[in-house]
């Protein structure tokens, strides 16, 4: 079965269950230390996950649709 964002998410603090916010940094309440931004249980929540903002549409002028 396919995962609401795909079977290959990459591990991120941003978005797991066991992750809290607090002085501008997570941090674990389950292991406590994370070792080189990754963290044996790591729970993804789907609900936590911002989507990143479209990129800015290119402007066109009259010019660019004459034939």
């Amino acid at each position: 079965m396919k995962k609401l964002f795909g079977n290959n998410i990459k591990p991120d603090c941003e978005y797991c269950d066991y992750a809290k916010f607090e002085n501008e940094s997570y941090f674990c309440t389950k292991n406590k230390t994370i070792i080189n931004e990754k963290c044996k249980k790591f729970q993804y929540n789907p609900l936590k996950r911002v989507p990143k903002a479209s990129p800015a549409l290119q402007q066109y002028s009259p010019d660019d649709f004459r034939l």
